[in-house]
């Protein structure tokens, strides 16, 4: 059983950064594809950032240029690093493996 456990969270202003981070238990780390979602209460949870198991990375358009998906295969742990953050940006993160495990999530809440 694969467990996901995010961190990195947290309160900052708009225009800060925060780097977000995903370690995952098991072996099978590297030969997955893993995401970083969030979620606004009432809202459907929406992809943000994909890093494939070739290493290859995708964004969605609202986050193209300011956030960066990376990986440490030696710690399993993948990151998400976000620049000049807005306050629309401001939801709960999730990671996933393959859209099949999930962490439990982490709040990410970005002041004006």
């Amino acid at each position: 059983q694969v467990q996901l456990v995010e961190s990195g969270g947290g309160l900052v202003q708009a225009g800060g950064s925060l780097r977000l981070s995903c370690t995952a238990s098991g072996s099978a780390f590297r030969f997955n594809a893993m995401g970083w979602h969030r979620q606004v209460p009432g809202k459907q949870r929406e992809l943000v950032a994909t890093l494939h198991s070739d290493g290859t990375t995708n964004y969605v358009d609202f986050v193209k240029g300011r956030f960066t998906v990376s990986r440490d295969i030696a710690k399993n742990t993948v990151y998400l690093q976000m620049n000049s953050l807005k306050p629309e940006d401001t939801a709960v993160y999730y990671c996933t493996m393959n859209g099949n495990y999930w962490g439990r999530g982490t709040q990410v809440t970005v002041s004006s």
